[in-house]
């Protein structure tokens, strides 16, 4: 990723600029850069007809390694606030995209530099950052999103810096941050009752994108069809996770959309188990293009899979 980095850095500068010199002047509206659909969809519920907002991602992508295009510097150079994960999550392209923006206002520490994992207490905290290791995220597990209370501390982080950027406008982003909760708390109260029957169900997924899902809805998460984080699997790790799903009875496998799927087709084919395809962010498959619709079809298609088995 990094030697990709370094060949592609230049051109989307050039680019950059090249661009930056046909800019339009200024907007009234708040322009805000997300990096991931799911920040995208808060920061227009809260900010409304105030906000002009953009994703980096689209959806699809692997959430670690999104594709740098050369659109993306002007888009960020022009930003009043950037959004994002956190944890280190979007470490393998954001630096160097935040570095080529020449944009002051949403570097590191500064009040455009929204980062909404403030506030989460984030789970799987390596003990070491080892090569041997994988890809691992040095301050923990960083995809809280899928926890759909959590999901409400970004939420929190992104109204607070809307309102420090345009306290003029506060009482129509806490009007709007109020109603977006209220739907997402009466969500919440629906996927807890609806997930009631899944208590204890067992699953694996390819990467590592659901410890705070299974925590939050009572399921079990039994592991990764990965090696390690961001390593492929062995066909030793397949033949271990294998032996190990059908000893332990194991009847879903999960399989993010950017990943292929004959491993975990294989996988289930010979345990047994049922592959379901899950987002991890809005747009990750049709039907899924806001943070509430993602959660909907997260949810009933696993209480559907796990149903059918029975």
């Amino acid at each position: 990723m990094k030697a990709k980095l370094f060949y592609l850095l230049p051109i989307i500068v050039l680019t950059g600029i090249i661009c930056m010199g046909t800019m339009p002047a200024y907007a009234a509206k708040i322009r805000v850069v997300a990096t991931f659909t799911d920040l995208a969809d808060f920061a227009r519920e809260i900010g409304g007809d105030l906000v002009e907002v953009h994703s980096l991602a689209t959806g699809v992508e692997d959430s670690h390694g999104v594709p740098m295009k050369p659109s993306f510097v002007p888009m960020m150079n022009r930003a009043d606030l950037l959004v994002l994960v956190g944890l280190d999550c979007e470490h393998a392209f954001l630096p160097a995209l935040i570095e080529a923006s020449k944009n002051p206002r949403i570097e590191v520490n500064r009040a455009g530099y929204v980062d909404c994992s403030l506030g989460i207490t984030p789970v799987d905290v390596p003990k070491t950052t080892e090569h041997y290791a994988g890809d691992v995220h040095p301050y923990g597990n960083p995809h809280y999103m899928l926890d759909p209370v959590l999901a409400k501390t970004a939420i929190a982080n992104i109204y607070n810096a809307l309102v420090e950027f345009a306290p003029q406008h506060k009482a129509e982003f806490t009007r709007n941050r109020d109603a977006y909760l209220a739907k997402l708390n009466a969500k919440i109260t629906e996927w807890e009752r609806e997930t009631k029957p899944l208590k204890g169900l067992k699953f694996v997924s390819y990467h590592e994108h659901w410890p705070y899902f299974a925590a939050r809805f009572g399921m079990d998460f039994f592991g990764t069809i990965e090696l390690r984080p961001g390593i492929d699997p062995t066909p030793r790790h397949i033949e271990e996770l294998i032996a190990a799903m059908k000893a332990a009875h194991v009847p879903i496998v999960v399989r993010e959309p950017q990943f292929p799927e004959k491993v975990p087709k294989r996988i289930a084919e010979q345990t047994g188990a049922t592959m379901v395809t899950f987002p991890v962010m809005p747009g990750g498959v049709p039907h899924t293009e806001t943070y509430i619709k993602m959660m909907d079809y997260i949810v009933h298609t696993m209480v559907a899979a796990a149903q059918a088995r029975k």
